[in-house]
């Protein structure tokens, strides 16, 4: 497969495994409860690194607006980069290269680690990742992903109309941007994904022919190719025998077509004399499948993104850009279900986190699904996206906003796990070290809360335990943070493979070998690994 190659590349390829592993830390709740929704503030690189320990494979759907390199300036959010933390970021990471980057070097650079870690993130049977572009780096974006994601994980470049009337200002005026769709498994995301709504404008086409007050429609009763078993002869109400057209044969068998014939199912049109067509009535339609084209008026423009910021914001509009909510509803409804994570690492005014919170308060019957935003600065982090989330979640009598409901944490990014000399810095807990270690033996997010027990849990049959500040229960031996046979009987059994981290191990290598135990040394076969 062709390889994009950029100045940098070398030094961004593996850059997300030297990113230290930090720890959040909750700042602030809004609302009566925060349901596992999350707001960052901070760098999205450090912060997806210190999601992987609590989310890794668990997100469902991934939305991300990313800057879109115009290389415009004097923007109040700038669509490039060039800010100073970006120029100080690539400055450290790639060196003195980087007075050379064109600014589509530096965009490849900082997408690159970005888009690594959250594929990491992705659920690997149903996760897929949405992200919106325009043409001045859609091409580097596909190659990109192709490469990153894998190019059989392409799903849809979908064209958003973003624009419902014309403007003057180029050679040919543009109304559209892209929505990028990748999914982790292409075939399970075929069964997982929703379709979407089904207005009255889609079903017109089903009309009350008998009069009865169900509205029905024909669907042509051929498929493409040639099957020996669908091939047979059909009589029409009005005696005319007829067969499959060239190339094609009937869409079911012949049994299954009598049965459909018995039950009335079955229109040979008003001459009865036609192909026949399966009835199909409006109240059986799930909805439709969704597909690339995602017109203004279905999801929503630039100008009515901007109209529902200003109506949360006092008329303040942070971003020349915006995306409306539809838009991202559309996304969240195809690609996720009640109860899943849906996360934006790129939040700006906080649409997607607006999206969620609207979709929960529609289905108040169901599961809520749980949103995490990542904004990298503060000042938008605190006055936009707070504020636009806690109006939405809580209302805002002055706007006359009413609320949906549900709540958020606000978290910034706290102590590394790890220090520069690759040792447990001062003052982290168990549980933050337990996470850490049971997604670097599994490559999987421990579920639910840590347990106050050595064992953390068990992946494909193999248990992982953590000796660390003598986690052993109130009669834990001295010295609990050593693999001891003391300390070893009085750990929760497991008939299977175990891995132990642990300081140190007073049991010889033939003995653990024999017991099925890897022993893994903390913190330097441990820092690192994630």
């Amino acid at each position: 497969m062709p390889q994009l190659t950029w100045i940098g590349r070398s030094a961004v390829e593996k850059h997300h495994r030297d990113v230290p592993v930090h720890l959040l830390k909750e700042v602030e709740t809004v609302g009566p409860d925060a349901g596992g929704n999350l707001l960052i503030q901070g760098d999205n690189l450090l912060a997806l690194k210190a999601l992987l320990p609590h989310y890794k494979e668990k997100v469902t759907c991934i939305y991300i607006d990313p800057p879109y390199n115009t290389g415009e300036e004097g923007w109040k959010y700038n669509d490039n980069v060039t800010s100073p933390e970006m120029r100080s970021w690539l400055g450290s990471v790639v060196g003195k290269e980087s007075e050379d980057l064109s600014r589509h070097d530096k965009w490849l650079c900082m997408m690159y680690p970005r888009l690594v870690l959250l594929r990491e993130l992705l659920h690997p049977e149903n996760g897929s990742i949405w992200i919106s572009i325009d043409d001045n780096e859609v091409h580097n974006l596909r190659a990109l992903m192709d490469e990153i994601f894998g190019r059989e994980r392409f799903v849809a470049c979908n064209v958003w109309q973003k624009r419902y009337s014309r403007e003057n200002r180029e050679a040919i005026g543009d109304a559209h941007e892209y929505v990028l769709t990748y999914a982790m498994n292409t075939e399970s995301f075929k069964t997982y994904r929703n379709k979407v709504g089904f207005d009255e404008k889609s079903a017109k086409v089903y009309k009350d022919h008998n009069k009865d007050g169900r509205r029905w429609r024909g669907i042509p009763m051929t498929a493409q190719g040639h099957r020996p078993n669908q091939m047979y002869p059909i009589t029409t109400t009005s005696g005319k025998v007829i067969t499959p057209p060239p190339g094609r044969c009937w869409s079911t068998i012949e049994p299954e077509f009598l049965k459909l014939k018995e039950a009335g199912r079955i229109y040979f049109g008003k001459k009865g004399n036609s192909a026949p067509s399966i009835i199909r009535y409006l109240e059986e339609v799930e909805g439709l499948t969704p597909w690339t084209w995602w017109p203004h008026g279905d999801v929503g423009h630039t100008d009515e993104a901007k109209k529902e910021i200003m109506s949360l914001l006092d008329g303040e509009v942070p971003f020349d850009t915006p995306k409306p909510v539809r838009l991202i509803d559309r996304v969240i409804s195809i690609a996720s279900k009640p109860g899943d994570i849906v996360l934006d690492s790129f939040a700006g005014s906080g649409t997607t986190g607006h999206a969620v919170l609207a979709a929960n308060a529609r289905e108040k019957d169901k599961p809520g699904r749980r949103f995490i935003l990542v904004e990298i600065v503060e000042s938008i982090c605190q006055d936009v996206t707070k504020t636009r989330l806690q109006r939405v979640a809580t209302g805002h009598v002055a706007r006359n906003i009413q609320p949906f409901g549900g709540g958020f944490s606000v978290n910034v990014l706290d102590k590394p796990l790890f220090d520069s000399a690759g040792h447990i810095t001062v003052g982290v807990k168990f549980k933050d070290l337990a996470r850490y270690a049971y997604v670097a033996a599994t490559g999987r997010a421990l579920g639910g809360s840590v347990p106050n027990s050595p064992l953390l849990g068990v992946e494909n049959g193999t248990a992982v335990y953590l000796l660390f500040n003598g986690i052993l229960g109130d009669t834990r031996p001295k010295g609990g943070n050593v693999l001891t046979w003391p300390v070893l009987n009085k750990m929760p059994k497991h008939d299977g493979p175990k891995i132990v981290y642990g300081e140190a191990s007073a049991i010889d290598a033939a003995a653990l070998k024999t017991l099925g135990i890897q022993f893994r040394k903390i913190p330097h076969e441990l820092a690192g690994t994630v």
